[in-house]
């Protein structure tokens, strides 16, 4: 069985570059995703609409034409006029298997952030978060050093499954995680000091799930492998493969590390086939 990426980011047709970022269509890309062994990818929406690539439109285009490789998660924008549990309703009819990635750049406690979670949980729609450390710094969901309003939110709405990524959702991953803006923003180094807030919001709360795209998930992985091995199989039912591709030029070791440690007798044969294609199948019917 092939791995499931649960995080890409593609373009129904190829258009030039958008700055220094090179972005790939989902046809351009499926020899590449061959190569790595992914046979599906999800396609994360960042906008209802308005953008060249990234939006609910746009992907369920390309899921269209290419139902067997790819699905889509969809965006809700913070501005619409139509009620947010209608429209993700409507999104969810038309094929979204998620909501996803949230980038908005409000704290958790915010009024269209809770409306758009509570609509999620009733839905039964999982939502990825792309955290951000302060508003204005950087986008993402914003929350405090320790993550305790993603805890309010895990015990507020207890049937809403929620994928935490980026850097200031896995910096917390060990007890010594920064807490400056700067920090909090970096994909951390070292050994996993004891007492993160991650591992304790995942041994208290059944709803949290890890997307382990990019350098964030990735490495918090990898940075201590001891830990990292222990942590996937103590969590295997909730942790994700994905990439956060946007081009055939990114590399993100993950996937290769995982076939490496399953291939050596470290990472048990059960925990890969779940966070590699298992888990997708099983929460989001891939």
């Amino acid at each position: 069985m092939k791995k499931i990426d649960l995080h890409l980011h593609l373009t129904p047709f190829q258009i030039p570059k958008l700055g220094k970022m090179n972005l790939a269509s989902a046809k351009n890309m499926l020899p590449h995703l061959q190569e790595l062994g992914i046979g599906k990818g999800v396609l994360m929406s960042t906008a209802e609409k308005g953008l060249p690539f990234g939006t609910n439109a746009a992907n369920r285009k390309i899921c269209q034409k290419f139902p067997d490789r790819y699905a889509w998660m969809c965006a809700v924008d913070p501005k619409g006029r139509e009620p947010v549990y209608d429209r993700l309703a409507r999104f969810k009819a038309q094929g979204a298997i998620g909501v996803g990635e949230l980038t908005c750049n409000r704290r958790l406690d915010d009024p269209f952030l809770q409306e758009l979670f509570a609509a999620a949980e009733k839905l039964e729609l999982p939502v990825t978060i792309h955290m951000s450390p302060e508003v204005g710094y950087s986008y993402g969901v914003v929350d405090d050093p320790g993550l305790p309003m993603l805890e309010e939110v895990l015990k507020k709405f207890p049937r809403l499954n929620i994928l935490g990524h980026s850097q200031t959702f896995w910096i917390e991953m060990s007890g010594d995680a920064p807490k400056t803006r700067e920090g909090r923003n970096s994909w951390g180094e070292g050994k996993i000091a004891p007492g993160g807030r991650v591992p304790e919001l995942f041994g208290k709360y059944p709803n949290l799930y890890g997307d382990l795209s990019a350098n964030s998930g990735g490495n918090a992985i990898m940075r201590d492998e001891e830990f990292g091995l222990a942590f996937l199989e103590r969590y295997a039912d909730r942790l994700f493969f994905a990439t956060d591709m946007v081009n055939r030029d990114m590399v993100f070791p993950l996937g290769g590390w995982l076939d490496e440690m399953v291939g050596c007798g470290r990472l048990s044969r059960s925990a890969y086939e779940k966070i590699c294609f298992g888990n997708a199948k099983r929460i989001f019917g891939l």
